[in-house]
């Protein structure tokens, strides 16, 4: 069986050889045949689940239902997930109904339905990075600052910052948000404040399962002109992955907190809330991707007091880290400080960078 492995693959370096001196533009690909006929020619990335992707030159990356699939056929090694949880490398062919993976400790073969994953070199690669991880790795997000200012018969100068970051595993996912703003004004030689504030948090998911989830938060705010000089928010509840893609995801989740507020008024507040709400993250293209995250917390000191955050967010790819941001971010207080309005709306926008550990 060994000696029939190692005359397949030097045959197919001898075509693949032969293919690339007679047609430069060709080579030895992947091939994917489906039940109802149609065949798909490019590299396999990856079987996650239920589907199948693959790359080629002419459409791009597609997918595919693997239950779909007639055969399938490798000319690179790809590494195949086992029943047993075991990982194979070697490459892969339909033979008999059951696909064969060649590699150098022999060939397996195994049902289709019974295979766990396919990966290709990149994708095994990024899933190993993701077992172990240190707390420092596989942070990903972004900064923007803003500026804005006029000079003549008014002076004004705006100066906004938003930052968000996420680190996402195979368990759990740690996000952390930060948005200031602050605008100031001369007038007839007359200076002020003109808004001033400051947002941030922490959030911390813990998978109990393929849906269900664990989540626990931390949320401060400061903003001047509502009178509101510390709300702190501790809390934490469970979660549902109601929608899990490559493209698009959307958590439901909630649960219960404790609300810290103290006013300048002055006027201090300790209340028990219940939360819920959703997290919704959409690529939108290859360059531009959207962020939503809504929050309704209830009083339960007092049924008819309650408060809503709603923040949306997108992030447009222009060239390598640097992306055009948009920040939208809004505090909805039933009963605010005496002479203050229910709504606070805080946007920013501006050049930012992207990053990656």
């Amino acid at each position: 069986m060994e000696n029939q492995v190692s005359v397949s693959k030097t045959v197919c370096t001898l075509v693949c050889a032969l293919c690339a001196g007679l047609f430069p533009g060709a080579a030895c690909a992947d091939q994917v045949v489906m039940k109802n006929g149609d065949r798909v020619t490019g590299s396999i990335i990856k079987k996650d689940g239920k589907t199948l992707t693959i790359k080629t030159d002419q459409f791009g990356v597609v997918t595919t239902s693997w239950d779909q699939v007639e055969s399938v056929k490798t000319d690179k090694p790809v590494n195949v997930v086992l029943p047993d949880g075991k990982t194979v490398q070697g490459t892969i062919v339909t033979s008999g109904g059951k696909v064969e993976v060649a590699g150098t400790g022999g060939t397996v073969s195994v049902a289709p339905a019974d295979i766990g994953a396919i990966r290709n070199a990149d994708e095994q690669k990024a899933y190993e990075r993701m077992l172990h991880p240190g707390f420092g790795e596989l942070w990903t997000g972004n900064g923007t600052v803003g500026f804005a200012g006029t000079a003549g018969n008014a002076k004004t100068l705006t100066f906004t910052t938003g930052v968000t970051a996420a680190r996402v595993t195979n368990t759990d996912k740690t996000s952390l948000y930060f948005n200031t703003i602050k605008a100031s004004a001369v007038v007839n030689g007359k200076s002020a404040d003109t808004a001033q504030a400051v947002r941030g948090g922490v959030a911390y998911n813990h998978n109990a399962g393929k849906r269900l989830f664990f989540n626990g938060f931390n949320d401060w705010e400061y903003d001047r002109f509502q009178n509101l000089d510390l709300r702190f928010v501790l809390g934490g509840g469970v979660g549902f992955h109601a929608v899990k893609t490559e493209r698009a995801t959307l958590d439901l989740l909630g649960g219960a907190d404790f609300n810290h507020s103290s006013f300048s008024t002055p006027l201090t507040t300790n209340a028990a809330e219940l939360f819920w709400g959703d997290d919704y993250n959409l690529k939108l293209s290859g360059n531009t991707s959207l962020v939503q995250s809504y929050r309704m917390f209830n009083d339960l000191n007092n049924t008819s007091t309650y408060r809503v955050n709603f923040d949306l967010g997108t992030s447009t790819k222009l060239y390598k880290s640097l992306t055009w941001n948009l920040s939208l971010s809004d505090r909805f207080l039933s009963t605010p400080a005496p002479g203050r309005k229910t709504n606070d709306f805080l946007y920013t926008t501006g050049l930012g960078i992207t990053f990656a550990r």
